[in-house]
């Protein structure tokens, strides 16, 4: 990873972290588990996705280090496009069952499991000396995506699902908050 890579990769967990944690702050425990219909996600179960997601991620990606790098693969899209596909929830496509939510975490749990898996993607994208760029695992919908780029799909991941929370809040039927305040 390049010094430009590792800062536009940095940024990119920060930011989307970021914007993350302001959404869900200061839900009421009705607000987090507010579903819009059957078969919808509330906003509890979007940030346990984006969190049970990064988890395994990172996992995978430490994974395909351990076989060596693969100089007769290239990536199936390019960054940029990779990224405002997937944030830009431009291709749907169901969770796999393994990643779709169980809703086993306590609401008021959330941001901080997700805090402690984004910290762990931080770590690995600012220490990591491998060369990410010849490694490669296979996504299910977008092809063959190199480490580097697996690293930016967190984050725009997180951002994907987070727009999908802030569907939730905006719907007509959310729970405003009541004068007794929000405090989960």
């Amino acid at each position: 990873m390049t010094t430009d890579e590792r800062e536009v990769v940095l940024k990119h967990l920060a930011d989307s972290r970021e914007r993350l944690v302001n959404m869900a702050q200061n839900l009421s425990p009705e607000q987090w588990h507010y579903r819009t219909g059957e078969g919808r996600w509330t906003v509890a179960e979007c940030v346990e996705h984006i969190t049970t997601v990064e988890g395994r991620v990172i996992g995978l990606i430490h994974k395909s280090l351990e076989t060596g790098p693969d100089a007769s693969k290239r990536s199936a899209m390019g960054d940029d496009a990779l990224v405002a596909d997937v944030a830009g929830r431009i291709t749907r496509f169901q969770a796999p069952e393994i990643l779709v939510p169980k809703g086993e975490c306590p609401h008021d749990q959330l941001i901080k499991e997700f805090d402690a898996a984004r910290q762990r993607s931080r770590e690995f994208a600012g220490s990591s000396e491998a060369d990410l760029r010849s490694h490669f695992f296979r996504h299910p919908m977008f092809g063959d995506l190199d480490l580097y780029q697996w690293l930016l799909l967190i984050g725009a991941h997180c951002d994907r699902h987070r727009a999908q929370a802030e569907e939730v809040m905006a719907g007509e039927g959310f729970p405003r908050r009541s004068s007794a305040g929000a405090s989960a």
